[in-house]
């Protein structure tokens, strides 16, 4: 058979709904348009506040309007893709072609030891030829306690990759696995060997842990490896030099399991640090680690992953080489971007971590736009695309060749001392890394602009989601770390839109117009702030004074709003639900979609705003993923946690009180003061009254935290004060 009678090795089809979706689409279109009818032809002409009011409310509609565009096109032609491994490992198996994975962790306090370990240790039991994969740890932590864990690991593989072999594990993360799976009581044989390898594993992990809470490496453990000589000269975290140390080396034939079969290459970088050199947060961090691998492994595929974010798809490798190796267009990708899946949400996910639409609906669509964006882990990249090149068909490989070019000749000791260079301070000055080769700098969400620039030099990408997903994460356990977490994440993506790589600027005539107009969805969070806040407060305020913003409910004009809102609600809801979410996880959707636009998108937005201004420096903010006893224990049991004193949760409560204060006093002033009938007021202030008793709904757990609980999750007394304060004072001036 010829190369070109092959059948494809991936194949692409349409997500079903489509057709629904965009009736959808074109009967909100129509209602908001009613809308805007509406507004323009009842413009209030006595009263300054009242105009200025509608006048706010009518922008903040347009604007919304013209999000909802944005999401629209995103939406309009989702994908999906499905890998034919079968025929992956009848054509290539014997020329699969090497893999370095790059695993990046910078905190072992925030980023405890024994995630990273297990991490690692997932990824070293791929279904794939274990030659032919090669871990790296990039630990800007340039902590003893981590090169310990990985050193614990390197011996625990030789058992634990065998055990996966044997028994067919998934996931191949050690605790993911052990702390779920059965055990196999019916067979002794095997359940002995199961037992030993899972007593070997709590070993491991005991002292791990002993040694971790300790804070220091004994004299003992010491003695084990030279590498540990390495911290006899390190002053911090930020002032040492580049340690670089070869734990398992996969070209040695003496690196094998108990039964003999080859080891993956296993490598810890700790790049050199010092206090008057910026190190570019994850980015520096990645672009030393392709740098360095060039040199020990030079692999043509990269993939990363986040400390937490454990193998859990053996297979997943092999799907990426399906994508790649594709003989029709395999050459044109330049990277294959996974979902973020987390394994430790609750059934009704309380703080919405799960992303559960942008997985199964916007980067499908995107997918279908022309390819994903790069959202930093769980991504196979192609090493050419990554270090900067442009796509030219001419790149097509032979997978026999690229195999020959793989081999390094140099010892491991040699190229632990070639390699240090690569890693330093000084090595990326005058050159493009940053720039034109590597991740991008400057931006907290660096992600983002370099798949973008990659898909601007040609190349395309591709998002896979199957049934058993890829990677699985820690998602946060507290309000406190999801709100921080969508603060940088809006905050980059709108420095993005306001710099040279805004998508319509850069992307011009590089890439198709829909894939321009998908990534601004992304990019215009935190544009979201202003108008959330002013829906939020505004309508509440003009309710306890009086002044009436929407029709009458007997009004004809009453329709296209209530359908705008109702269809757009209920068909989230259904898709919510169709994709397999709960109505509670949908309601806690609802909820943090307020939280984060009136906190994290606002503080994202001004912050910007003053590093332009340049009253404000760029800063890396590490979400931890630990959690203390009782905290955990309120997150099982899915109570929300505030229990700490911050801005974000000071808004939150002023606006929630803000809103149970405006309808309370709306009712006791126009029914109880003024004796006037219940319906006349319903019929006049109707979509008002709705609106706050949504918002005041919203907010019940909030209320809860102010005034009735008394665990160490609730708000702080002096929170309470503050928005109390704060809400009766906007009362009695709107009044006034």
């Amino acid at each position: 058979m010829e190369k070109h009678d092959y059948l494809p090795l991936f194949e692409t089809t349409p997500v079903k709904g489509r057709l629904l979706f965009r009736l959808y689409a074109a009967s909100v279109f129509l209602g908001i348009c009613f809308i805007c009818a509406f507004r323009v032809s009842h413009f209030p002409t006595e009263g300054k506040v009242e105009r200025w009011g509608w006048i706010g409310l009518f922008v903040a509609e347009l604007w919304f309007s013209f999000y909802g565009f944005l999401t629209i096109v995103v939406r309009w032609n989702p994908v999906s893709r499905r890998t034919f491994k079968g025929r992956l490992s009848h054509r290539y198996e014997k020329n699969l072609p090497g893999v370095d994975i790059f695993i990046c962790t910078a905190d072992p306090t925030a980023e405890p030891p024994s995630l990273v370990i297990n991490t690692a240790l997932s990824l070293m039991a791929y279904d794939y030829p274990p030659e032919k994969l090669n871990i790296y740890l990039s630990d800007d932590g340039g902590s003893e306690l981590t090169f310990y864990a990985m050193l614990e690991a390197s011996r625990f593989c030789k058992i634990w990759l065998p055990f996966c072999r044997k028994f067919k594990v998934e996931p191949r993360s050690p605790a993911a696995y052990f702390g779920s799976a059965v055990e196999p009581l019916d067979d002794p044989l095997n359940y002995k060997e199961w037992l030993s390898v899972r007593e070997s594993f709590e070993d491991m992990m005991m002292r791990i842990h002993t040694t971790t809470k300790l804070g220091k490496i004994s004299e003992d453990i010491r003695k084990q490896h030279k590498g540990f000589r390495e911290w006899d000269v390190v002053s911090s975290r930020r002032d040492h030099q580049t340690i670089l140390q070869i734990l398992i080396d996969g070209r040695d034939p003496g690196a094998v399991d108990i039964q003999g079969e080859h080891l993956p290459t296993l490598v810890y970088l700790a790049r050199e640090k010092k206090p008057q050199y910026h190190h570019n947060f994850k980015a520096g961090a990645m672009n030393a680690l392709i740098r360095v691998s060039s040199k020990i492994s030079n692999c043509p595929f990269i993939m990363n992953v986040d400390y937490d974010m454990y193998s859990n798809n053996s297979e997943c490798v092999r799907d990426a080489m399906c994508f790649f190796m594709d003989e029709e267009k395999g050459h044109e990708i330049a990277y294959i971007q996974h979902p973020q899946h987390f394994h430790n949400l609750k059934k009704n996910d309380i703080y919405a971590s799960s992303l559960l639409v942008e997985h199964e609906v916007e980067l499908p669509g995107m997918d279908g736009n022309g390819g994903p964006c790069y959202i930093g882990s769980g991504c196979f990249h192609r090493r050419d695309a990554l270090c900067g090149k442009k796509y030219s068909k001419e790149l097509k490989l032979n997978w026999e060749e690229v195999n020959d070019k793989t081999k390094i000749e140099e010892s491991a000791i040699v190229l632990e001392e070639t390699c240090k260079v690569l890693a330093s301070c000084t090595y990326e000055q005058n050159k493009q890394w940053g720039k034109e080769m590597g991740l991008k700098y400057g931006f907290p969400v660096e992600d983002i602009i370099t798949g973008l620039s990659i898909q601007c030099k040609g190349w395309r990408s591709v998002y896979t989601n199957p049934e058993r997903k890829g990677f699985a994460g820690l998602g946060p356990t507290t309000l406190l770390q999801s709100l921080i977490q969508q603060k940088r994440w809006s905050e980059g993506h709108l420095q993005i839109v306001l710099s040279k790589y805004c998508p319509l600027l850069h992307g011009h005539k590089k890439i198709p117009l829909k894939l321009q107009l998908s990534y601004c969805p992304f990019n215009m969070w935190a544009a979201n702030g202003l108008p959330t806040l002013y829906i939020v407060v505004v309508p509440a305020l003009c309710l306890l004074r009086g002044i009436s913003l929407f029709p009458k409910i007997s009004s004809p004009w009453v329709t296209p709003f209530v359908y705008v809102a109702f269809a757009h609600r209920a068909y989230s809801l259904g898709e919510f639900l169709w994709f397999g979410g709960t109505l509670k996880g949908w309601c806690n959707l609802q909820r943090i979609w307020v939280f984060k636009r009136t906190t994290s998108y606002l503080f994202g937005f001004f912050d910007t705003i003053l590093k332009l201004l340049g009253l404000s420096e760029q800063a890396f903010a590490l979400t931890a993923k630990v959690a203390d006893e009782d905290v955990s224990e309120r997150y099982e049991q899915e109570v929300m946690e505030f229990g700490a004193s911050s801005p974000m949760f000071s808004i939150i409560a002023t606006l929630a009180l803000l809103n149970l204060l405006c309808l309370m006093g709306s009712t006791l002033k126009t029914v109880i003061i003024k004796d006037t009938n219940m319906a006349e007021v319903f019929d006049q202030f109707g979509l008002q009254i709705l609106s706050c008793c949504l918002l005041v709904i919203i907010n019940l757990p909030v209320y809860q935290a102010l005034f009735f609980r008394r665990d160490n999750g609730r708000l702080p007394p002096s929170t309470t004060y503050q928005s109390m304060v704060t809400a009766l004072l906007a009362c009695a001036i709107a009044v006034c």
